[in-house]
């Protein structure tokens, strides 16, 4: 891997965290709940971003790796957190709330691999594939 990579996918990383913690922050404080809706959040923002990215540079070779890494394996990898969603859930399981568990558990899964389905074909659909 090439220093450019790396500088591309720590940069995005860098941003990435910074924005997952201002929507996370946001939307617990717009949704207040035991549910961590500020995790669910950015994980289906991100997924569905993730989907839209992938259709793009499927279609169009506009962006180079750098720019792909820094969008995705960085930016979208630093925004959406699979370790967050797991020790919130594990709190969840371990102060007795096994039914908020078990629906933060569909959600996130559930919920991520339908947005970035929902992504990927919406823009397939819109550029014709």
């Amino acid at each position: 891997m090439s220093w450019q990579t790396i500088l591309a996918i720590g940069s995005g990383g860098f941003l990435g965290a910074i924005s997952r913690a201002y929507l996370n922050g946001q939307i617990n404080h717009h949704f207040p709940h035991t549910l961590p809706f500020g995790t669910l959040g950015v994980n289906l923002i991100g997924s569905f971003i993730i989907g839209i990215l992938f259709a793009y540079f499927a279609y169009s070779n506009l962006f180079g790796v750098h720019v792909k890494s820094f969008l995705t394996t960085g930016f979208l990898g630093a925004l959406t957190t699979y370790s967050t969603f797991a020790m919130e859930t594990v709190f969840l399981l371990g102060g007795g709330n096994i039914l908020l568990a078990a629906a933060n558990m569909a959600l996130n899964l559930f919920g991520s691999v339908l947005m970035a389905g929902s992504g990927y074909y919406l823009i397939r659909q819109l550029l014709g594939q």
